[in-house]
């Protein structure tokens, strides 16, 4: 996925031998030109010729930018990070899911040598995270929690309770008072998701 650009409608974007045309786009004389204002996009799968296609601004404005606060779903987790899919940016929900990885040495801010990722995330948690940088061409996306702010906001103990934060990296079951650790957030009132 490359960045966005923006482009008018009636705009020439490139020959037919170039791309396949996508939505968005019509094809006059061996070009693709765009049939609606917006920002360009560009997806190429496997050795094929790239889908150009035109996407208008109000639908592909939201991408998570670096610095940007988002939320995310843990999806798996192993010694050296955290793999997590970003469903906010800020309060806002994406219509498509982009995917993140929170490293090892960007969950907190301090003792980083000593962070293990099994006792900041575990798979399912939702967790809010900072963009810092924009990653690879799989659209993947690096996070940190290193702020009090960021963390861990939602979790299920064993039991399939939520659970409840009583420290900085502990949160705690309700019906089996089962304490676990993890990241916890100092959350801000305005990111509050129900």
């Amino acid at each position: 996925r490359q960045p966005l650009s923006p482009c008018v409608a009636g705009e020439r974007l490139c020959s037919t031998e170039e791309a396949t045309p996508g939505s968005g786009t019509y094809t006059r004389h061996g070009f693709i030109f765009s049939s609606l204002a917006g920002c360009l996009e560009r997806k190429s799968e496997d050795n094929e010729l790239p889908v150009v296609s035109v996407v208008r601004d109000s639908e592909s404005q939201l991408l998570p930018n670096v610095g940007a606060v988002v939320t995310c779903k843990v999806c798996s987790i192993n010694s050296r990070f955290a793999k997590v899919h970003i469903l906010y940016v800020g309060s806002t929900p994406l219509k498509s899911t982009f995917r993140g990885t929170i490293r090892r040495e960007d969950i907190r801010a301090t003792e980083k040598d000593k962070v293990e990722v099994y006792k900041s995330f575990r798979p399912s948690d939702i967790v809010l995270a900072k963009v810092i940088s924009l990653g690879d061409a799989q659209s993947n996306y690096l996070l940190s929690t290193a702020e009090n702010e960021l963390g861990v906001v939602v979790a299920r103990s064993e039991a399939g309770v939520q659970m409840v934060p009583i420290s900085w990296c502990e949160m705690q079951c309700p019906r089996t008072h089962t304490k676990e650790f993890r990241k916890v957030a100092r959350v801000q009132p305005q990111f509050l998701q129900t």
